[in-house]
Order: C-alpha cells, then structure tokens, then sequence
C-alpha cells in the first residue's frame, strides 16, 4: 500500500486491517508488509499486547517463526505517545485491546500515518472479537485470509477451541485451537 500525498503534498493516512481465524497467516501478512516498509526505509512503529507472551514478549512471532521487533503494551493511548515521528504504524493482535484502539488508529491515520492492523475477526464461538467489527467499518482496505479446516480440508474461517475454557480469551496454539470451516465447526462443536 502506497501512502499518496494529496493535492497540498501531505501524506494520506489509511487503516488497513488483515483478520482471519487462527492459523489463516494474518501475522505472516502483517510481518511481510512491515518488512516491505522497511526496505522503503520509512519510519516504522509495531505494536503488540503486553498480554500476548505466545512466542516471545517483545517479537511479534508468526506461527511459521517469522518475526519483527515490537513494542509490548497495555494500553493503546500508550500507541499515541510511542508513535512519533513515524510513517507507519503496524499493530498485532488487536482483538485483544480495549475500545481506545479504534479511536488511535483513527488518530494516527488524520495525521497521515499508515495503520496497519492484524486480529481475529471472531472469536471461538464465531462470534464478533473484540474492537475488531468497528476497526473493520472504518477500514480503508481490508485482507481477509482463511486457514485450511482441519476437519475437511476446505477454507476455514472459525477458530475451533478445544480446550475446556469459557473465557473469550484464551492465549493459545494447536492443542487449544484448530481452524475449521462453518459446516464442520457446527457438526463436530
């Protein structure tokens, strides 16, 4: 995604958002474009939940073991504060942050900064995660990516847990979660 200056010369900020169920690679899509950023030797800054310790406490870590340093965090007004300077603004997982992300990434993107985002877009019950449906609405461009059902092999869109918790969140891998298409999430639930 090319930052366009308007008629005046000033960048334009965007939003873009990547989301998925777990293992569709929305990670490895977010890695690969930040990457790209700093080949253009553009002023980055990555974000991830101080929560998310999966693979390590500072990276931003694919499943595939891709990864780029970032800046751990609890708050995303602490994201307005670190983000200075800067031509884009990379953020993982961002289901896993409070309302207050939305209102940032709007922010940042009137002030002419790219905003990339990465989340899941449900969570284990299919339903809606998060602050993500309202980063979706005021997207400029979204990525939707799907896993592969491990049920049928089809293209999955639900992550599956399977581990015994009810608690929306629930930090894990393989052994809680598998990707699984509509049907087979609702035939074998």
């Amino acid at each position: 995604m090319f930052i366009e200056p308007n008629i005046s010369g000033e960048r334009r900020g965007s939003i873009e958002v990547i989301c998925g169920s777990m293992f569709s690679g929305k990670t490895e899509e977010l890695i690969r474009r930040l990457k790209r950023v700093k080949i253009a030797n553009l002023r980055v800054e990555i974000f991830k939940p101080a929560i998310d310790i999966r693979y390590d406490e500072t990276k931003v870590v694919s499943h595939d073991a891709n990864a780029i340093v970032s800046t751990p965090i609890d708050n995303p007004q602490t994201i307005l504060l670190l983000a200075n300077d800067v031509d884009v603004v990379g953020i993982d997982e961002a289901q896993f942050f409070d309302p207050d992300i939305i209102e940032v990434c709007e922010k940042l993107a009137t002030k002419g900064i790219r905003v990339i985002v990465a989340g899941l877009d449900m969570d284990y019950l299919g339903k809606p995660f998060g602050p993500m449906p309202q980063l979706l609405a005021i997207a400029d461009f979204i990525t939707k990516l799907h896993a592969i059902c491990m049920k049928c092999g089809g293209l999955a869109n639900i992550s599956y847990r399977k581990a015994a918790s009810e608690a929306q969140v629930l930090l894990g891998e393989k052994d809680e979660y598998e990707p699984r298409c509509r049907k087979c999430y609702h035939e074998h639930a």
